[in-house]
């Protein structure tokens, strides 16, 4: 399966990131799995996302700034709200970053 490495830089994929650094420098873990810990990353944050959420949500906000590049389109809004059916959240800045899955079968 092929992923993207997107979801390297959400929060867990940060922490996730920082701590296989630190255990590399440290000498607990080699480069090389490390490595193959975060193209597992990759692939489970796909897998989990493609079969285990089901929830949907629609957002309202202020488009500040759109970009496309190599396929992947970001959007960054302004006084945003997020609405579920369980709940409404106001966010003042997001950023959203959207690929092409089917690049992913290619």
């Amino acid at each position: 399966m092929a992923t993207f490495e997107l979801y390297r830089r959400s929060t867990i994929g940060m922490c996730l990131t920082e701590t296989l650094d630190e255990m590399v420098s440290n000498g607990t873990l080699s480069p090389e799995l490390a490595i193959q810990v975060l193209v597992q990353f990759d692939k489970s944050m796909t897998e989990a996302l493609e079969t285990q959420v089901k929830s949907k949500v629609s957002l309202k906000g202020h488009l500040h700034t759109y970009r496309f590049c190599d396929n992947v389109w970001t959007f960054i809004l302004q006084d945003a709200t997020f609405k579920s059916e369980e709940c409404q959240e106001n966010v003042g800045r997001v950023k959203i970053v959207a690929c092409d899955s089917k690049l992913l079968s290619q």
